[in-house]
């Protein structure tokens, strides 16, 4: 049998795998982190290793399957943007119907997780793939669309207290508002690497709205974000090793200000790619200050 009849399939794994960002973990470790923080929050420490798995897998098949919409809607100002010109929809290397196809059997697989849970999860799982289905769209109507993504990459909070609680307690709307405004931070790093090529398409995003005061708003939507978790940490009586992990967060949101304040985009895709970092030491505080109280 000929390599060329080995060589088709691989070729065709790989411009899946390419239109899921296999090889850029850091998106789903952005919706990961927060999560796992929301299972420690609502079970006040271990949630146990089951919805741990579920949280896992169907935070990587969620954002995989977000990628196949995102990639499906913006197909047409990919092609305009340096930085998306070659994704697999946009350079026909993946079918539309291909992309949908994908998108579609990876949110049925991370469904069938969450059924194994309760049924407030599921309900909530819902709701979280209504807004997943929003956000490409939002980036042509709505001034500030990193809010809108705000709430689709803040959505695994609430999901997490209905998993452990069956409800979704007033501390939980509290965390997900903070991690709102950190998610607004980090895709605005995200959308000032764009900026030049979304002011030509007509494309809208927080980075072209906030104008001279993109570094600024990024800025106080990182300190908004950890000062609301630090009030969550104060309000469920957590142990030092949170603040410590926050103090520690906030140095990394000054290291992201040395990186943007130039509005290179070098420097600004560079501390968009490092927040996973912030969001796991958070995370890692969360842990910690609820096992050392």
């Amino acid at each position: 049998m000929s390599d060329s009849t080995f060589g088709a399939p691989r070729s065709r794994l790989s411009h899946y795998l390419d239109l899921i960002r296999w090889n850029r973990p850091a998106g789903w470790l952005l919706l990961l982190w927060p999560s796992l923080s929301a299972l420690w929050f609502a079970a006040a420490g271990f949630p146990g290793w089951h919805l741990i798995v579920v949280f896992v897998l169907g935070t990587v098949l969620m954002r995989s399957a977000g990628c196949c919409v995102n990639d499906v809607a913006d197909r047409n100002f990919d092609r305009h943007v340096k930085r998306t010109a070659q994704r697999p929809v946009t350079s026909g290397a993946v079918t539309v119907a291909e992309a949908l196809w994908l998108g579609a059997v990876l949110a049925l697989v991370a469904f069938a997780l969450v059924l194994t849970v309760n049924r407030s999860a599921v309900a909530w799982s819902v709701a979280a793939l209504a807004v997943t289905l929003i956000y490409p769209y939002a980036k042509r109507f709505v001034s500030v669309p990193q809010a809108v993504l705000g709430i689709a990459f803040s959505f695994g909070i609430p999901m997490a207290f209905a998993a452990v609680q069956g409800d979704v307690p007033a501390i939980a709307w509290g965390l997900l508002a903070g991690n709102l405004f950190w998610v607004l931070a980090y895709d605005t790093e995200y959308a000032m690497v764009d900026r030049d090529d979304d002011l030509l398409i007509g494309m809208k995003t927080s980075a072209i709205t906030f104008g001279r005061f993109d570094v600024a708003m990024v800025m106080a939507s990182y300190a908004i974000y950890l000062a609301i978790w630090a009030a969550a940490g104060i309000d469920q009586g957590l142990g030092p090793l949170f603040f410590v992990a926050l103090s520690l967060a906030a140095l990394q949101a000054l290291w992201h200000w040395q990186l943007i304040r130039g509005r290179t985009r070098d420097g600004c895709f560079r501390a968009f790619r490092l927040n996973h970092w912030l969001g796991f030491t958070v995370f890692a505080g969360v842990v910690g200050g609820h096992t050392f109280r």
